[in-house]
């Protein structure tokens, strides 16, 4: 139950209430929260993947450019640029920020006074002289809680470090935005890669076909081989249309993620740029600096290192200024009469004496709190690493595996080649024939494959790393 006193000034009591201010002032800088420091983080001398690591100054704030324009593709620069306007998610965290940008300017008009102006007027009638009259009124007041013991202040800089990890938020959206959204175009480039070839594979299907239909008209070939070579035809214009639904359907994530419905937007099919940008050696050294989500978490730390304090303030009493002053009379001249004037001034201080451990319960809350938000920063660190060397182990094995996967493709089609022409020449089966082209066609798709495949690793490197290796101040 709170306990409040209240002093109203007389002329005696003025050089009290001065000597009331001046303590209060000289009070104002104490504080009873922690003063907080960045907790620990795990610090590797070097990446197991790549090469060492080497401390950086901070750069979380740093535009890091279109990242982008590193694989070369003018389409996906277009897109790319337009999914920061048009993106719901990116303008959901714009409105987010917008909003904790606004909660801080409020935290801070906490720390002054607050007045008021109040004007009435009032006319009363009857039959009586002394039932008729008017009445004008004039006041101004005024209160002010001083921030004696932090909890202001705490407030607005809890405030100030949640719109910066909102701002980080905002950063992070649109990091994912635009990485989902060179995943989907590069996903549906390799589909239309993959349409090509197997539309050329059709047709060479089909001129097996003809082939083995003349020599089955002429007796030279057997019923089964021209079955074998349907059977064959067929199955790949079914992979075909599988192919055109999962194009249809990243057209339409693409779609999502510009802000669009999806029967208003078209992306017609293109040359597919397989560019994969090299990683230059030191860039994960700015990891922890650069990636908005683990400023996002370090942010929230620092706002619940803050909520301690604002708990703790509830163990001491509140203090209250407050002050008004008003004139009144039956003309509207009056109410500008010194002699009219009434004026008053209040110190109150309120404390709590028992509230059965709500109080520290609620530090304890704070505490538990703030603990809460350091693990979780601290385990945000920790996914930075992981992704961030998984990233760099796919890049590395990715690039292995394309060479490998080029020779096989070239081999195969040499055999395919070959095998065909000797079953023209009448030297081998058709099941030989069938057997060289379903080698060859899955080893074209492998080696576009691989190369897809590093692409989407070189896009979530880029996001591991926080949004690319360029950094422009």
């Amino acid at each position: 139950m709170p306990i409040v006193y209240a002093l109203l000034p007389s002329p005696r009591r003025t050089a009290g209430a001065a000597a009331c201010l001046l303590a209060i002032a000289m009070l104002g800088g104490c504080a009873v929260g922690p003063a907080y420091r960045v907790p620990d983080t795990p610090q590797p001398v070097a990446f197991k993947e790549a090469g060492p690591w080497m401390l950086a100054t901070p750069a979380d704030t740093l535009e890091r450019g279109p990242w982008w324009t590193l694989f070369g593709d003018p389409l996906l620069g277009e897109l790319a640029s337009s999914v920061e306007v048009s993106n719901q998610n990116v303008a959901a965290a714009v409105a987010s920020y917008a909003q904790a940008r606004a909660l801080v300017q409020q935290q801070r008009s906490s720390l002054f006074p607050t007045v008021s102006l109040n004007v009435s007027g009032d006319k009363s009638g009857g039959r009586g002289a002394a039932l008729s009259g008017q009445d004008y009124r004039l006041g101004i007041g005024g209160s002010w809680e001083p921030d004696i013991w932090g909890r202001l202040r705490a407030g607005v800089n809890g405030a100030n470090a949640n719109a910066q990890a909102s701002a980080a938020d905002l950063a992070a959206a649109r990091l994912s935005a635009q990485g989902e959204l060179a995943a989907n175009y590069f996903a549906l480039r390799q589909t239309d890669a993959q349409r090509e070839l197997l539309a050329q594979t059709i047709d060479g299907y089909k001129r097996v076909l003809q082939i083995t239909q003349n020599r089955f008209n002429a007796g030279i070939a057997a019923k089964s081989d021209v079955l074998q070579a349907q059977t064959q035809l067929a199955n790949a214009q079914s992979d075909d249309l599988s192919l055109a639904r999962q194009r249809a359907q990243l057209e339409h994530a693409i779609a999502i993620l510009l802000g669009k419905a999806p029967a208003d937007f078209t992306l017609a099919a293109a040359p597919w740029q397989v560019n994969v940008p090299d990683i230059p050696a030191g860039v994960p050294s700015a990891l922890l600096q650069r990636r908005p989500d683990i400023a996002a978490a370090e942010r929230r730390v620092a706002a619940a290192n803050e909520e301690i304090g604002i708990a703790r303030a509830a163990y001491y009493p509140n203090i209250g200024l407050t002050g008004s002053g008003a004139t009144g009379g039956s003309r509207v001249a009056d109410l500008f009469s010194v002699s009219n004037l009434v004026w008053s001034f209040g110190l109150s201080a309120a404390q709590t004496v028992f509230n059965a451990g709500a109080t520290r319960a609620g530090v304890a809350s704070a505490e538990a709190g703030q603990q809460l938000a350091t693990a979780r920063y601290r385990q945000t660190v920790l996914d930075a690493f992981g992704d961030v060397e998984d990233q760099l182990a796919a890049t590395r094995v990715l690039a292995q595996q394309t060479v490998l996967r080029r020779q096989a493709s070239d081999a195969a089609n040499q055999v395919e080649e070959q095998i065909l022409n000797r079953y023209k020449a009448g030297q081998v089966s058709y099941t030989e024939v069938v057997q060289a082209q379903a080698t060859a066609l899955s080893a074209r798709r492998a080696l576009v494959q691989v190369q897809a495949d590093r692409q989407a690793t070189a896009v979530a490197l880029i996001q591991s790393l926080g949004g690319g290796w360029q950094t422009t101040p």
